[in-house]
C-alpha cells in the first residue's frame, strides 16, 4: 500500500502538470504511470527525477535496451518490484525476447549467488582485477 495517494490530472498542481505533459510527449503515450503520480506530490522532486531518467534512459554508448536490463538487474537485487515490472515492460517494448529475458534472469540470479559467497567467504579481489 503507497504512503501517499496518487495524484490524478485534475489534482496537479501547474509545474507537475507540465512534466507530466513532457512525459506524454517524450513517451508517445497519454498513459502516466504510478510512479510519476506519486512524486507529482512534490512538483521539484517530480521535475528533478524526470528530468535525470529522461537522460540516463536515452540512446547512449549504451543502447536502450541494454539500459533497461541493466535497470531490471539492479532492481532486482534492490527488490523494487515495481521497478522490476516496469522496466521489464519497458524492455520488452525495445525488444526483449522471451529467450532474452530467461537469460537475463539466469545472469541475474548467478550474480547474486557469487556475489554472497564471495561476501560470506571474505575472497579478497585479485590484484589483476582491481581498476
Amino acid at each position: 500500500m503507497g504512503t501517499v495517494p496518487l495524484l490524478e490530472d485534475d489534482a496537479l498542481a501547474p509545474r507537475a502538470r507540465a512534466v507530466f505533459d513532457d512525459i506524454r510527449a517524450t513517451r508517445g503515450t497519454d498513459f502516466i504511470n504510478n510512479f510519476w503520480r506519486a512524486l507529482a506530490h512534490d512538483p521539484d522532486t517530480l521535475e528533478a527525477v524526470w528530468s535525470r531518467l529522461k537522460s540516463v534512459m536515452a540512446a547512449g554508448s549504451l543502447d536502450p535496451l541494454t539500459k533497461e536490463l541493466i535497470y531490471i538487474a539492479v532492481s532486482s537485487a534492490n527488490g523494487c518490484d515495481y521497478c522490476i515490472h516496469s522496466h521489464t515492460a519497458s524492455a520488452k517494448s525495445k525488444g526483449l525476447t522471451p529467450e532474452m529475458h530467461t537469460e537475463l534472469l539466469a545472469v541475474i540470479g548467478m550474480a547474486m549467488q557469487t556475489n554472497g559467497l564471495v561476501k560470506a567467504l571474505g575472497v579478497q579481489t585479485d590484484d589483476a582485477f582491481l581498476a
